[in-house]
């Protein structure tokens, strides 16, 4: 299934519009009962939208709908078709754009608050693989993710956010991604918002020169110690870079996120729903 920015494996996903949940896509069992050839059922009718839909705004031609190529190639652009229904042009264009890279390894907890939480403020959230050739990325804890795109791709484009969750050996896997690498210094060249999580600060970016002085990070002394001055707040900002301690502060950390992009009017809002005190 998908919800807010994230896949598993689980079903085939064919993704529709829902007024009381944005950003909500909808699951169907691929395998349906054979019909009669003189009638059309909602079901198939619904499915079919859905694949024109899907496979129009993705590549301007059809596709086979194999099931190796359907999921990998299409539910990207669906859910962002599914989100921007019932939304303006101006709408559209307020938008913002966060990248979640993500590797083998990466803390699931983290990755989850972070696209979640900045998908209920609004911003079009995307989670990019670091792993060579492949989507699907088993996180820490055993959970498979398909990503969004690959991280090559991500660099391809420009992006508001850039959110790194924690996790090891996901940390790593960041870490030594090229192309991550030339997002995040264009983030920092560009004046633009990155942040870091758990033990992402330490790991992906202090190698690379990429982390201020008094950052947070996982209060493990192999982690601290690669920090300079490191503080011992649960969320820090410093400049652009906001960074964090691990998963029991991943949601005051997408908060402060969400609050960075929207501003402190949404992000009450969004807070009060969400039943966070």
């Amino acid at each position: 299934t998908e919800r807010r920015g994230l896949r598993t494996q689980t079903h085939r996903t064919c993704f529709c519009n829902s007024s009381n949940h944005t950003g909500t896509r909808l699951v169907h069992n691929t395998r349906t009962r054979a019909e009669p050839s003189d009638m059309i059922s909602t079901r198939s009718f619904r499915k079919s939208l859905c694949a024109i839909l899907v496979l129009g705004r993705t590549s301007g031609a059809f596709r086979s709908l194999s099931p190796t190529t359907f999921p990998r190639t299409s539910i990207a652009a669906a859910a962002a078709t599914s989100r921007s229904f019932g939304r303006t042009a101006s709408d559209l264009a307020m938008s913002k754009r966060v990248l979640v890279p993500i590797g083998d390894g990466s803390e699931e907890i983290e990755t989850t608050c972070i696209t979640d939480t900045l998908t209920r403020f609004g911003a079009e959230v995307k989670t990019a693989s670091v792993m060579d050739g492949e989507l699907i990325c088993t996180m820490s804890r055993g959970i498979k993710v398909i990503a969004d795109m690959s991280v090559e791709d991500a660099a391809k484009e420009e992006w508001d956010l850039v959110a790194l969750p924690g996790g090891m050996p996901g940390a790593k896997h960041l870490r030594d991604s090229d192309a991550l690498s030339t997002i995040l210094e264009k983030q920092k060249q560009d004046d633009k918002l990155y942040a870091a999580i758990c033990a992402a600060p330490a790991v992906a970016l202090s190698p690379k020169g990429l982390l201020e002085e008094g950052a947070t990070c996982y209060p493990a002394p192999q982690f601290r110690e690669l920090l300079t001055k490191p503080s011992d707040d649960e969320v820090v900002v410093t400049g652009k870079l906001t960074t964090s301690k691990g998963p029991g502060t991943a949601l005051k950390f997408a908060l402060e996120l969400g609050e960075q992009l929207f501003g402190k009017e949404t992000r009450d809002k969004i807070q009060k729903e969400m039943l966070v005190d």
